[in-house]
């Protein structure tokens, strides 16, 4: 855990593209923290690591836990504000001080936000085809998401 008074800077932005179309980013910190985001928009993953490159100079040496400032900075410099490219790399940035600043107080990040909000979370299987749909169902999934995809 790192103390409110401590130094902590942002070191390092890395972006990782996982194929066929997922961006992810890692914040690093001069005291090992690594924060995560997922700044994505699909089909323009390459196009949003480059937005995040452009943001690292003003990021990087800054202390990561004011996310709100970082937040209103980063968008508000911007010659052109919004965009769709724009607010995909912020909100990848953003989800990642997030991250550190729960990793350095030692507590999840729901917790900065407010605390949990429900106890349970149905989630969904992908499910292609009538057979499948029926496996998944035995594995004790009640919601599917369909669509032209390829079975693994």
């Amino acid at each position: 855990m790192v103390g409110v008074g401590d130094k902590l800077k942002i070191a390092k932005l890395e972006t990782f593209l996982i194929k066929p179309r997922w961006l992810f980013l890692k914040v690093h910190t001069n005291a090992g923290i690594i924060g995560l985001g997922e700044p994505i928009l699909e089909g323009r993953a390459k196009t949003v690591a480059t937005a995040i490159e452009e943001l690292a100079p003003y990021l990087i040496g800054k202390d990561p836990r004011a996310v709100a400032h970082h937040w209103q900075a980063m968008y508000r410099h911007a010659f052109y504000r919004g965009g769709p490219i724009l607010t995909s790399a912020i909100s990848g940035v953003d989800q990642a001080l997030w991250d550190i600043k729960g990793k350095a107080l030692g507590v999840p990040v729901y917790e900065l936000l407010g605390g949990p909000t429900r106890t349970r979370v149905r989630v969904y299987a992908h499910a292609g085809t009538v057979e499948l749909i029926k496996r998944r169902k035995a594995e004790g999934f009640t919601a599917f998401k369909t669509g032209p995809f390829k079975e693994r």
